[in-house]
């Protein structure tokens, strides 16, 4: 077994090992999430942590590390009455971001459970995480289907496994511990609200410390056992701490007054639901035992809120994590001290209404100053029949450069719903185009290929039927041999690229067009989130066209780049379509699964790029059509006069175009889909 780098000579990173030390010392607290740059000792930290947790007493052979003293009465490998026990180290499992199902919750031998009615089960990572860690590196890149089985075991501690009919349910308590680069997309709602406990890491900027960690790193790669022994005695010393505050922890008491603190402080954030509540009342309990208290102060009540509240107070994809400081000390020490009122009519009510104030670092630590993005309030889900939100105001552009507006203020966003790439794919699942999937209605049934996963039982029962006097049935069950076995055909929804080319020319320069534009495009960066697509964006002005974004799952760093786009100059139409071509050929063989869904954003007009500026972007626009490339140009034509340029240009790209009052206005659902229709009438006419 290879050394792990100890726990204790990790530099910094204060905030980080406290809340896993809280887990160890409580795993009620429901685990960490843990946010940060690439190269922060996110991973090295989590894994050294299971070399500081006690022993666990196990059933000896038990698969699903049943504890002797209580086993499971459900456990596969049971029962368990008088079984001999055993310890062992608690387990570090890892969960691989590109994992399969039957990798998470274990497998079953189909073929054995019809031909014999025998539960062949082999167990699966949540099976062996059971009373130890479960270890998500990048966990929002996790497919969804894997954060769906991830959050129902979470939730019930415990596993099932289901295949038609026969099923498998084995104890899975663990430890949930993950960790992600926010530049690389945002987590779902439902998962994020399962951590307990947050932290932001960054690299230290102070020298002497980075040359440390340095020193302490090349040490431990020279020599990891002498390195390893050298900090033994502080992690012998950091063991032993767990152990005391685990004996310590049930005696700790949680006052009335510290309730009245939490609850109160989970109200003024507006936080929703009430396992902010439980999680804070948890993660106190285990500050004061970890410090060595019977009793929960106000700092231990304040320590847990940042620790526990800044992902839960995030509104919308685009809110920056983090608290007011200033608004949570003023609400502890208005609290402090109190009694809960037993009338709920007398209750002081918390702080009025506010969202966490402006953005901050949320003190785990505070890792910049800048205010959040101005869209707090947005809920994710708009009722589809809401009035459209009126244009904000946006301030007046200032010149910044000969021919350029500086950036402005993007409108409200508002729901649009949804555009779909024409087609079956078999991309990565999602929420936007149909496609091939694993999981979803069943459309059919094929022979498998390697691992049956997923059984069609009328379509193998069909198979075997017309064989079973030729294999000597006898008896009443059926004779099913490998051959006979049918795999189901699924069809559910996938994710796709969706390539943003934004026209930032001068005829775009217009305050509230370009506010209104922007917050189209918002609208529309929010829709990608919800939809589990990829999102780039390229803008185009002057005489060129940027690629402002790469292709990325971060629809947050999408956003922050149109918030600061400037306007002015020419409009390279061509350029811009020739970079999109571009940028999606290079996609395609990155990612050939994954269908590109291409938006235009321009009022259609061509003045840059050549000499017929207007007969370029038209033949740059039949290079995508040509390649099939679903297409919707957003018209920003406005005025009593209009020439509809944007319009020729959709016909061109063999797409759609719809104006900004259709895109706010109305449901743009179906857009997409009837691009074959218009190709085919076209080929037809």
């Amino acid at each position: 077994m290879s050394t792990r780098y100890p726990f204790t000579a990790v530099v910094g990173m204060d905030d980080l090992r406290l809340a896993l030390l809280l887990n160890a010392v409580s795993p009620a607290v429901g685990g960490v999430l843990v946010r940060g740059e690439k190269g922060t000792a996110k991973s090295t930290a989590v894994r050294a942590l299971a070399d500081l947790l006690p022993a666990v007493p196990v059933v000896a052979g038990c698969r699903f590390s049943c504890d002797p003293v209580s086993p499971d009465p459900g456990c596969p490998d049971g029962p368990h009455a008088d079984a001999p026990g055993s310890e062992r180290g608690a387990r570090m499992v890892e969960l691989p971001v590109g994992a399969s199902e039957d990798r998470l919750v274990g497998a079953l031998d189909i073929e054995k459970a019809l031909a014999e009615g025998v539960k062949a089960f082999e167990p699966g990572l949540l099976a062996a995480a059971h009373r130890g860690i479960l270890y998500v590196d990048e966990v929002n890149l996790l497919h969804d289907h894997l954060i769906d089985l991830l959050l129902d075991a979470a939730a019930m501690g415990s596993s099932y496994v289901e295949r038609e009919g026969v099923s498998v349910r084995h104890a899975a308590r663990f430890l949930l511990v993950g960790t992600m680069n926010p530049e690389e997309g945002e987590l779902r709602p439902q998962l994020l609200d399962r951590f307990g406990l947050t932290v932001e890491v960054a690299a230290s900027r102070v020298p002497e410390q980075r040359v440390e960690v340095v020193r302490r790193r090349l040490a431990f790669e020279d020599d990891p056992a002498a390195f390893a022994a050298r900090w033994a005695d502080e992690e012998s010393a950091l063991r032993d701490r767990i152990v005391a505050a685990r004996t310590l922890l049930p005696k700790v008491a949680l006052g009335d007054a510290a309730l009245l603190q939490i609850a109160a402080t989970c109200a003024a954030f507006e936080v929703d639901g009430m396992r902010a509540d439980i999680v804070m009342a948890r993660a106190a309990t285990a500050l004061a035992a970890w410090a060595g208290r019977t009793e929960v102060t106000s700092e231990d009540v304040r320590q847990a809120a940042l620790l526990a509240l800044p992902h839960r107070r995030r509104r919308n994809p685009f809110d920056a994590p983090g608290l007011d400081e200033d608004k949570l000390d003023e609400t502890l020490e208005r609290f402090k001290g109190e009694e809960p009122r037993t009338d709920p009519d007398e209750d002081p009510e918390p702080d009025g209404p506010g969202d966490g104030g402006p953005g901050g670092g949320g003190g785990i630590p505070p890792q910049g100053e800048g205010p959040a993005p101005e869209t707090d309030g947005v809920p994710e889900e708009t009722p589809a029949e809401a009035p459209a939100p009126a244009e904000a105001p946006a301030p007046a552009p200032q010149r910044s450069g000969a021919g350029e507006r500086a950036a402005v203020q993007a409108a409200e966003p508002f729901r649009t719903k949804m555009l779909s790439v024409p087609g079956l794919g078999e991309g990565a699942a999602g929420r936007r185009s149909r496609a091939r999937t694993q999981h979803g209605r069943t459309t059919g049934a094929v022979r498998p290929r390697g691992t049956l996963t997923k059984l069609h039982l009328a379509a193998t029962v069909q198979a075997a039927a017309p064989h079973q006097k030729a294999r000597g049935r006898t008896g009443t069950g059926l004779v099913v041999r490998r051959d006979d076995l049918r795999q189901a055909t699924r069809e559910g929804r996938e994710g796709n690229l969706v390539l943003f080319a934004v026209d930032a020319s001068g005829s775009m320069a217009a305050r509230q067009r370009m506010s209104a534009v922007k917050g189209a495009v918002l609208s529309l960066l929010l829709d990608a989130y919800q939809r589990r697509d990829k999102v780039g964006l390229i803008t185009f002005r002057g005489r060129t066209a940027d690629l402002a974004l790469p292709p990325t799952s971060s629809v947050d760093a999408a956003a922050a780049r149109l918030e600061k786009l400037p306007t002015g100059g020419r409009t390279p139409l061509s350029a811009g379509l020739l970079k999109a071509h571009d940028v999606l050929r290079i996609e395609r063989l990155r990612d050939p699964s994954r269908r590109p869904l291409l938006v235009v954003v321009t009022d259609g007009r061509a003045t840059g790029g050549g000499a017929d500026p207007v007969a370029l972007a038209a033949r740059a626009a039949r290079l995508h059509a040509a390649e099939g490339t679903a297409s919707v140009v957003v018209d920003c034509e406005t005025g009593p006069v209009r020439l509809g340029l944007a319009g020729s240009l959709a016909r061109e790209l063999g797409g759609t175009a719809v104006t900004l009052d259709e895109l706010r206005a109305d449901s743009i659902a179906g857009l997409v889909r009837d691009v074959q229709a218009e190709q085919t009438t076209r080929r037809a006419a």
